[in-house]
């Protein structure tokens, strides 16, 4: 039997344990992106130079490749393609390409939520700046300006003053693929919001998590995700509500087996609402996160099905204990230092995965992509959990000069 080929958009850091999972499978593993020094492409078995936001070109690849499964996981601007790719050459797909598109596009999305009665947030969708503003009469303060189909959190801005849109406007166009922005209703959060993976096969979920997804407000972009932990804040109840909510989403569009990344938050108001889903794994190795807290494999088992393998069964665990990530990040650009950790601090340090070394320049923390690393702990209890992210400047320091 001819060796199977998985294709996979995007170079970074985080397609690591998934190139990991296909050879441990026996897979042979094709990378693709425009930056060949990118890290994935060292571990792949070949690299091919194109860009992953042009579908056609992607298509053109997959097909002289003759590959068995792609998709993009961790690389939210590759989702459109592989989709595209997907059900072009008949192969596994994480749903109909027209669902994939609503998906990655804020705008379309909320349209989507809206027309089916999901709980959305008041919003819009804009292709000029000039657009806009001419509706700053229609914008609830505060709001959120951000691309409809940039990652990273990368272009997205609060905004508490009809004086400051413009500036949010540009910040959000200038990092906006397709020159689409939207301005957002700002929900207040009760307790953390979630951002985490889950795990659906044939349309059904298997396994769902909820995290408590944390910021620094100190941070360049204090919107950018800067520690997560599990279990989440969220009662029950909500959790019940929300896993409800996004099995329905699922069925309405058609969704096949995937890895989910998914964005939940409960306003202050009590109202649950689902702020993104979106058919990969999630960034800053959520999946990895949720292999340590509760045993589920779900790269292996996204691995397998993307190219036409029977995965594993995948079934719902719970976690064991409390889990933390932190993400290492410089509050200042400059040079690095080094990385200094309290011993007195109460939890397992399961991994440090340092990205830089010492010398290394450093940026200040305004996207995903200038972490320098991650931090897993294991607390034996969500006090001392909470007790250690709310004062995190107490026992953990990136020194930068």
């Amino acid at each position: 039997m001819a060796q199977k080929k998985l294709m996979l958009l995007g170079g970074i850091r985080y397609l690591l344990p998934v190139i990991r999972a296909a050879h441990e499978q026996g897979y042979y593993v094709i990378t693709a992106d425009y930056i060949p020094d990118n890290i994935a492409h060292k571990y792949s078995d070949e690299y091919v130079n194109v860009s992953i936001i042009d579908k056609e070109a992607v298509l053109k690849v997959a097909q002289e490749k003759q590959i068995d499964g792609i998709m993009s996981f961790g690389v939210d601007p590759g989702v459109v393609s592989a989709s595209y790719v997907q059900n072009k050459m008949g192969l596994p797909s994480f749903g109909p390409f027209e669902s994939v598109e609503i998906l990655q596009n804020k705008d379309k999305f909320r349209n989507f939520l809206t027309i089916n009665g999901f709980n959305v947030p008041k919003a819009k969708g804009f292709s000029s700046i000039e657009d806009a503003m001419s509706e700053i009469y229609w914008f609830p303060w505060p709001c959120i300006v951000k691309p409809t189909d940039s990652a990273g959190s990368k272009g997205v801005t609060r905004v508490n003053r009809p004086e400051d849109l413009r500036s949010a406007l540009e910040y959000a166009f200038d990092h906006s693929i397709s020159g689409h922005v939207i301005v957002e209703e700002f929900l207040d959060k009760k307790g953390c919001s979630s951002d985490t993976d889950s795990y659906a096969q044939d349309g059904i979920l298997k396994f769902v998590s909820y995290s408590a997804q944390r910021f620094d407000a100190n941070a360049t972009n204090p919107y950018t995700p800067a520690a997560y932990s599990w279990p989440s804040t969220f009662t029950k109840e909500e959790e019940d509500y929300l896993t409800s909510e996004i099995q329905r989403l699922i069925t309405l569009l058609h969704l096949n087996t995937a890895v989910f990344n998914i964005e939940v938050r409960v306003s202050t108001s009590g109202m649950p609402y689902i702020m993104e889903l979106t058919p990969r794994g999630g960034g800053n190795r959520l999946c990895e996160m949720l292999r340590y807290a509760t045993g589920v494999d779900m790269i292996t088992a996204i691995t397998r099905a993307i190219v036409g393998d029977e995965p594993a069964p995948i079934e719902q665990k719970p976690y064991n204990g409390n889990w933390a990530e932190i993400i290492l990040h410089a509050e200042k650009g400059g040079i690095y230092q080094g990385i200094q950790i309290d011993q007195n601090l109460p939890a397992e340090i399961v991994e440090k995965d340092l990205w830089v070394k010492e010398g290394d320049s450093v940026h200040s923390f305004e996207g995903a992509n200038d972490a320098i690393g991650t931090l897993v702990l294991r607390f034996d209890n969500a006090e001392n959990l909470e007790k250690a992210l709310l004062n995190q400047n107490e026992w953990l320091k990136v020194v930068v000069k």
